[in-house]
């Protein structure tokens, strides 16, 4: 049921955006800038457009779109006319997308022009009513909606939009299988732009250079909505990133871990400006202690450690001012649940284990999912009783700062006990000849599973594997030790930023040796 006070995060935003029309708003890949005024009246006619053409409650837009203008431009659209939004992420190959596309009940696929020629291999794999390009591009990809809307009113559609309503179906990352759809709800999205964000003083300036269809695309929201700038990268280059955050004098930036590696090894970081930073957020996944550390020593007291996942939304966080923290083997924390937020720590039975031990970490909140789309066997798995099992393997302190392991399936049975591979990617860091890493099980012909270390290594050094297993057999123990050493001049990662990890497998699979 509709409630005639809610205001939808979509509505939030152009509103800000209404109210002051004259701020450059958003800086587009290109350099072109859009004014808050010209974003919101083009978005405005664009939502006009897509309620004309059907697009209501209980519809499904699927946007395939790049980091753009018109795909913000077409998701505020789409969630002003009160459809259900569905990101389809760079990445995945046609037959996965299609899959998706036809489980979620597409009414309207929105294309862009980053995606034309990937588009062209997923629509005739689909049978969707209507496919429409924003803004000029090929026959096949569908008419021009932008255009279309021209003559639309620029102002909001009377689309009455409730808190219980259907705000998206988030997809778990991936590059293979299909992923799971997570439904979220307009009303717990929406209570993130309470909080405030950016700098105190000054508007929030915020660079998006990871993919807008996962997080990048939710700091814009905010950004925007606090009355602040986006600037646009189509991918993160760590010199573009390094350019732009002087450049454009960036106070916000979003990177995961490995992406963080990165910047801190290029070389331009020495010689950047990076004093207009406010804030550098990092998560997504287990960061290195011994990489933060020298995170902090560049970027000085301005980290920001955030814990999360599409199914519960912001479960905590790690102030600057809380970096010092560390746990057992000098973990740093990843910061205590907030406000609202409630975390136990499980065993594999179901039984709350004491401070301190280690287990399966469950987490209850306002922010929970409504479920998994048409899953409800999956939904019943790690929904229960109003406690979501995270899959993450963590423990609390005596004072409630939350330190992560790893994944339960990222674990790695090997002969004598289980490997995670944070802790042994956490301890290759700290080796001279190393400079990234990261971590996973393989089988071997007898179906153990063996431990595979992919390392960049650092400039003008070439560890070898006896070396490597015995500086970590000294350190942790002979059950840690890398089975096979893979030297790569970089670490393919997912279209999130994450190590993608069912890449390398299926390209590092065969007999363990060092490579």
């Amino acid at each position: 049921m509709s409630d005639p006070e809610f205001i939808s995060s979509p509505a939030l935003v152009l509103r800000s955006l209404a109210r002051d029309p004259d701020r450059p708003a958003v800086t587009a890949a290109d350099g072109v800038t859009i004014t808050a005024g010209e974003f919101a009246a083009a978005t405005y006619r664009l939502a006009q457009e897509l309620v004309a053409r059907g697009v209501t409650r209980g519809t499904t837009v699927s946007l395939f779109a790049g980091n753009t203008p018109e795909a913000l431009a077409g998701r505020y659209a789409a969630g002003l006319a009160g459809a259900r939004v569905v990101k389809l992420y760079d990445g995945m190959g046609a037959p996965v997308l299609a899959e998706i596309v036809t489980s979620v009940e597409t009414t309207v696929l929105l294309v862009d022009s980053e995606r034309h020629a990937e588009a062209a291999e997923l629509i005739p794999l689909v049978d969707v009513p209507l496919v429409l390009s924003l803004g000029p591009g090929p026959e096949a990809v569908g008419e021009d909606v932008v255009a279309a809307s021209a003559h639309r009113p620029a102002e909001p559609p009377a689309v009455r939009i409730g808190p219980d309503d259907e705000l998206g179906i988030w997809h778990t990352g991936g590059t293979t299988g299909v992923p799971k759809g997570i439904i979220s709800l307009h009303g717990p999205y929406r209570r993130a732009f309470d909080v405030p964000f950016g700098p105190e003083h000054e508007p929030p300036r915020f660079l998006a250079a990871t993919s807008m269809a996962h997080l990048a695309g939710v700091l814009a929201d905010l950004t925007l909505h606090h009355g602040g700038r986006v600037f646009i990268q189509r991918s993160f280059e760590p010199g573009e990133v390094l350019a732009a955050v002087e450049r454009e004098r960036i106070t916000e930036l979003w990177v995961l871990p490995p992406l963080l590696h990165r910047l801190l090894d290029h070389p331009a970081i020495g010689k950047t400006d990076l004093s207009s930073l406010h804030r550098v957020m990092y998560g997504g996944c287990v960061a290195s202690p011994t990489r933060i550390r020298q995170a902090l020593e560049v970027f000085g007291p301005i980290l920001v450690s955030g814990y999360g996942m599409s199914e519960a939304q912001n479960v905590a966080v790690l102030q600057p001012q809380e970096h010092h923290r560390v746990g057992r083997g000098g973990q740093i924390s990843v910061g205590r649940p907030l406000p609202g937020v409630e975390v136990v720590i499980r065993a594999a039975d179901g039984t709350d284990l004491p401070t301190g031990e280690q287990g399966e970490i469950h987490v209850r909140s306002r922010s929970i999912m409504a479920g998994y789309w048409k899953r409800p066997e999956l939904t019943a798995q790690v929904l229960r009783d109003g406690w979501l099992n995270t899959g993450d393997i963590g423990y609390l302190d005596q004072d409630g700062y939350l330190y992560l392991a790893d994944r339960r399936t990222d674990k790695i049975i090997v002969v004598g006990g289980h490997v995670y591979p944070s802790e042994v990617e956490d301890l290759l860091l700290t080796h001279p000849d190393i400079a990234q890493c990261t971590v996973l099980g393989l089988g071997d012909a007898e179906e153990s599973e063996r431990v595979h270390a992919v390392v960049v290594p650092t400039p003008g050094r070439y560890p070898e594997l006896d070396e490597v297993r015995a500086f970590v057999t000294a350190h942790k123990g002979r059950i840690y030790a890398p089975d096979a050493l893979h030297l790569v001049p970089e670490i393919p990662l997912t279209p999130v930023g994450k190590p993608d990890k069912k890449r390398l497998r299926a390209t590092l699979a065969g007999p363990a040796e060092s490579r």
